[in-house]
């Protein structure tokens, strides 16, 4: 996974965390609900690529 990536994905997380955060504090449920979609969305990236890494690793490892 490029630095792009992490960084992006990272980004998506803590934004998003905030967002449901301040959703929660104003009782603003569609920025709660943003927050979290948000949020989520950088968890499954990152786990995305983190499989598609370890299917990398295992390549390289049969060469």
């Amino acid at each position: 996974m490029g630095l792009g990536d992490k960084i992006g994905n990272a980004s998506d997380k803590a934004v998003g965390a905030a967002k449901e955060k301040v959703g929660d504090a104003t009782d603003n449920r569609d920025l709660q609900a943003e927050g979290q979609a948000q949020n989520t969305s950088g968890h499954v990236k990152q786990a995305g690529e983190d499989v598609k890494d370890a299917a990398k690793d295992v390549t390289d490892g049969l060469k």
